[in-house]
């Protein structure tokens, strides 16, 4: 697994952005092996690192549902794509933005619900925790990019992290 903090700089970086540091981070995972807990363990580590660092409120409910995201996503790009797997997560605004990067240029499709079935349930799944979900093809591959609300829904109840 390899990490990189930074990379290309937007106007959206701005807006997460404290002390001139971006709120990101791309991490490589080598699609086989351990990369679906490596990728849930450097999402919850950079919420920790968001909330620390730029004093963004990060709940537990987040850090879950945000690690809930990540192992759909990468579990999906292990099991249809061969190779590497890319991503990234960003705070932008009063969300954070989990993309997946996998060499796979075949779009998802979400099915049905149906509780008869078997799984296959994972995009499903993201879909109805997700504030935004998009899928679009890339020169090579596609990426799947999911926003996850940084604060919950008023009368939840959680308590920061």
């Amino acid at each position: 697994m390899r990490a990189a903090v930074g990379g290309p700089h937007s106007a959206e970086d701005d807006e997460a952005a404290l002390d001139g540091r971006p709120a990101h981070i791309t991490v490589t995972l080598a699609g086989d092996g351990p990369c679906i807990a490596q990728a849930r363990h450097q999402a919850a580590a950079f919420l920790v690192q968001a909330q620390a660092e730029h004093g963004l409120p990060v709940t537990q409910r987040t850090t879950d549902l945000t690690q809930l995201v990540v192992s759909e996503l990468v579990t999906n790009a292990r099991k249809y794509a061969p190779g590497p797997i890319m991503m990234t997560l960003r705070i932008t605004g009063e969300t954070v933005e989990v993309s997946v990067w996998d060499s796979d240029p075949v779009l998802p499709v979400a099915r049905a619900a149906d509780a008869g079935r078997v799984g296959q349930h994972g995009l499903e799944i993201v879909m109805a925790v997700a504030q935004s979900f998009e899928a679009r093809r890339e020169p090579v591959g596609k990426r799947i990019s999911v926003g996850v609300a940084l604060l919950d829904a008023p009368g939840l109840g959680s308590a920061a992290a």
